[in-house]
């Protein structure tokens, strides 16, 4: 077990706390996820500076309870207290360490909870009824994801519909009350790849889950059943996006999502060839790489295209 933090500055050590339980290196994810959202909203003529920025602070502070509350639950049941952690999985280290206590990784997760619920509120008295289907699944999927669909078996796709697909069409939908085409082709990836980002930080965990009670497809399916799910969702993300281009729902300029699929490389060499063995750091790394810079590279897709369209 690690040793307690100890610092000259308590308020340092509080600091480096919070963003430890809020995993403050996996907060780009919901910047991406907006920024393709707005864009794809932008390419389907609707734009709102007011809404983008509304939609970034709810999401991140609903990143940040998922993160927070996952972290007192797994600290709670033990499981944290079993991982052999890397930087991408296996917790933060933060309660097991002393920086903070439970109860105040509590507190702070049902308070980034509150805010996100706030910009919910918001968004449904100004735009409308379409709101409340997103909202009341957005909270379902922060509050009971750690404690009830991580148990059952469903963790990865309540993840990739809370932190990949919903998030795309809700900064769409609070764009202009509608959501186009274009968001609707850019959230399938966003799903499939934080399905994925879940899944395979999973494997280094396998122990540590069914001590704590956890329920995954790693735990169900087995290391090479899992890895080889990992794989098709992998591949199927340049298949969708080349797909939704030649469809017309997403510009040409879209194929530059496809290019962080080239990261795939490793972590699909280890789900080919190697899945018995633990999952290479280098691997979960680029598994992340190929999340954001997917994310990334699309949005930038849609925002050149309106630009040049406009130009």
């Amino acid at each position: 077990m690690n040793e307690p933090v100890t610092t000259d500055h308590p308020e340092q050590s509080l600091a480096r706390g919070i963003l430890g339980i809020s995993r403050a290196p996996f907060l780009l994810l919901p910047i991406t996820l907006v920024a393709a959202g707005a864009t794809a909203s932008a390419y389907d003529d609707g734009f709102s500076w007011l809404a983008t920025l509304l939609a970034l602070v709810g999401l991140v502070a609903l990143h940040v309870a998922v993160n927070t509350l996952n972290e007192w639950s797994d600290f709670l049941r033990g499981i944290d207290q079993r991982t052999a952690r890397t930087p991408f999985s296996g917790g933060s280290g933060t309660l097991p360490a002393g920086a903070v206590s439970p109860g105040f990784a509590l507190g702070w997760g049902l308070a980034a909870s509150a805010l996100g619920a706030a910009v919910g509120v918001y968004f449904i008295l100004q735009v409308g009824a379409s709101v409340v289907p997103l909202f009341v699944i957005g909270a379902l999927l922060v509050l009971f994801y750690t404690d009830l669909f991580a148990r059952l078996a469903v963790g990865e796709i309540a993840a990739g519909l809370g932190l990949g697909a919903l998030p795309v069409v809700g900064t769409a939908l609070v764009q202009q009350g509608s959501v186009g085409a274009a968001a609707v082709a850019a959230s399938v990836p966003a799903f499939l790849m934080t399905f994925n980002l879940l899944l395979l930080n999973e494997f280094p965990d396998i122990d540590a889950d069914r001590f704590g009670g956890r329920r995954n497809l790693v735990l169900v399916l087995g290391r090479r059943p899992g890895a080889l799910v990992y794989a098709l969702a992998a591949l199927a993300v340049p298949v969708w996006i080349a797909g939704s281009v030649i469809a017309g729902a997403l510009p040409p300029l879209a194929l530059l999502g496809v290019l962080p699929s080239l990261l795939l490389r490793r972590p699909l060499a280890w789900a080919f060839r190697h899945s018995a063995e633990p999952v290479p750091v280098p691997a979960l790394g680029d598994n992340v790489a190929w999340n954001l810079g997917t994310n990334t590279l699309l949005a930038v897709a849609l925002v050149a295209t309106v630009l040049l369209q406009r130009g």
